[in-house]
This record gives C-alpha cells, structure tokens and sequence, in this order.
C-alpha cells in the first residue's frame, strides 16, 4: 500500500485512478479496478436508460464487500446542458456512491449531497480560477487535468498546472490528469506535488474494454501529433484522433455557432444540442464495424503499445512505479 492522503482518504491501494470514460468505462474495467487496489470511476450518463444507473451502482457496491482492496466512483457532468444531471445525482445518493468526480460546472450541489453520508468529492479543474471556485464550494480535492489529457484537456501543462495548485490549496489533495500511461509518469507528477494520477487512454486498450478493435489498434499505432483538439463534438475543447473522419468534422466552431454559444439566450440550448450531437457521433463510433471513426484518446496513445488486461496494466504502472523510485534513490 502507498500511503498518501489520496489512498487514506478514497480507501484503495495504490495512488491511481482509472478515469471515467464516455461510453467505453464498464463493469468489468471497474470491477478489475477495484481488485487492482485502485479507484474506478465511470461517467454516469454511460447508463441513460431508466434503471441502468442504479443497477450498476449496486452491482459495484456489492463487489466492493468482496474486493474492498480498490474502491468506485461515479462523474457528473455538473453543467445545465445536462439534462441527467438531477436525477443522477439523486439515484447515486441513494445509493451511498463513495466517490464523486465533477466536470465542466458548479460542483456545489454534489458536495452538499454527498459530504452528509461521508462521500468524496474531487473537482476537475484546468486552472487556479475555476479551483478557487471549487476551493470555496467545500471540495475535497482536484482532478488537474493538464495538456494532452483525453477527452476534455486543459491548456496548461502539468508541470505548471500541479504545483501552482499546491501552492494556492495546500490543504487539497491533488490528482494529476493528461498524457500518464506508465509509472514513471505517475512517480514524475507525484514529484511535483500531486498524490496521485488519473490514467484514462491507457485502459481503452485493455481486454475488458468493449469498444471496437479498430478503436483499440488506433490508439497503439496513434503517436502523440496524431492527437488533436475539437470543438465540434461537445462546444468544448476535446481531444481525439485525427482520423479522416474528424479531419472532415473539423476542429473549431464556425463564426454562427460561436455567437449561439456565447448568447446568453441561446447557449444553454445550443450547446445543449451540440452535446448530444456529439454523443450520437461517438456512439456510432464506439461500435464494432462501423465506418465512423471519431475516437476519443489522450496524447499517452504515444506510450501505448498493446492490448493487455487491466490486470496487467495497473500491475505494470505498479511495478513501473516502484522501480522508479529506487532509481532516485
């Protein structure tokens, strides 16, 4: 076991967490997970369909009696275009879900909900604005989410972003989010003062994931520079691969979507729109046999070489680790 505030206060193992995926975090990525002695989180509008939601959050809860060397967590996307929002929220209270992540809003109401059962509540921030933000809500610690990270990436580097936290929050627990695939990458961010790494792209190339093998082989033969940013699947900054199907997307808004974006009676329902828009195109894209290659991933595809079981990865990131550490010593 690694003994930092992270592992202490989420009650797992090891310092990581397997970050929470659009339509490719399962069940059995979070129950491989849980018995890697790490923190599993998936995105809760994974499960749209009544009742999928609390099936699955009983299902964890129940495993988790037996594999409690890990532990689970659920994200929210705490903005007003999602029209989830409410009653995810209210069916994870219920159902006593330890472990929250927010992205891309207020986080308020999640802390308030969460905090009277015991519940942890870490906030996805890409700068000192918007974590002072989460600071004053009461969170219990920050996701920096830095340049390269998939899906929705910062613009500042981790090497600026993690200590710039610790030094206006040091009370916060820190986990750092963006281009950590291996070990070393998680040992280097711990160097600058985060508790912790968040791995997300890395585990899309993993057996239990199951997105389609076009997916998974385009992510071990992508290098760094076939990453790039979009605007087009969800109004913000996403990252994916840069497939002839995204190059045909696009990567930035036209000069009218813009202005429906930024208009104070039109941007809640646009990017409304846009957003599920982009979940449409990226469900089509998850499926085996599709055409339609609009893919998610971070700029760790770089270090990503094969498929292994998720076992095998967090064994690895493991082993990794430590062997980095005795070469500082």
């Amino acid at each position: 076991m690694i003994n930092v505030r992270l592992t202490q206060s989420l009650h797992i193992e090891f310092p990581l967490i397997m970050a929470p995926m659009f339509l490719v975090s399962n069940l059995e990525m979070m129950k491989a997970g849980m018995r890697g002695g790490i923190m599993s989180v998936f995105p809760s509008l994974n499960y749209r369909e009544k009742g999928e939601l609390d099936k699955i959050l009983k299902e964890l809860a129940a495993y988790h009696l037996q594999n409690s060397k890990g532990n689970f967590g659920v994200n929210l996307i705490v903005q007003k275009t999602n029209p989830y929002y409410k009653d995810h929220l209210k069916i994870c209270v219920q159902n006593k879900v330890p472990f929250y992540i927010t992205s891309l809003g207020n986080p308020k109401e999640v802390i308030e909900a969460a905090h009277p059962y015991g519940a942890k509540v870490f906030c996805d921030v890409t700068n000192i604005e918007h974590a002072q933000k989460c600071y004053d809500s009461g969170c219990d610690g920050f996701i920096a989410v830095g340049q390269g990270a998939g899906g929705h990436a910062g613009p500042n580097p981790l090497q600026i972003l993690v200590p710039a936290l610790k030094n206006n929050f040091p009370d916060k627990i820190i986990v750092a989010a963006g281009g950590i695939a291996t070990g070393q990458g998680l040992l280097s961010v711990m160097v600058l003062g985060a508790e912790g790494a968040s791995v997300g792209t890395r585990f899309i190339a993993s057996k239990e994931c199951t997105v389609s093998e076009d997916y998974k082989e385009a992510i071990i033969k992508a290098g760094m520079d076939d990453i790039v940013m979009t605007e087009k699947l969800s109004g913000s900054p996403s990252t994916i691969i840069n497939t002839p199907e995204a190059k045909k997307m696009g990567y930035h808004q036209n000069w009218f979507e813009k202005m429906l974006s930024n208009n104070p009676r039109t941007k809640k329902w646009f990017k409304m729109l846009v957003q599920l828009r982009g979940m449409k195109k990226l469900e089509q894209s998850v499926l085996p046999n599709n055409y339609k290659r609009l893919w998610i991933a971070g700029k760790s595809a770089e270090l990503i070489e094969s498929v292994l079981s998720c076992e095998e990865i967090i064994g690895n990131i493991k082993s990794e680790y430590l062997q980095g550490l005795d070469s500082l010593k």
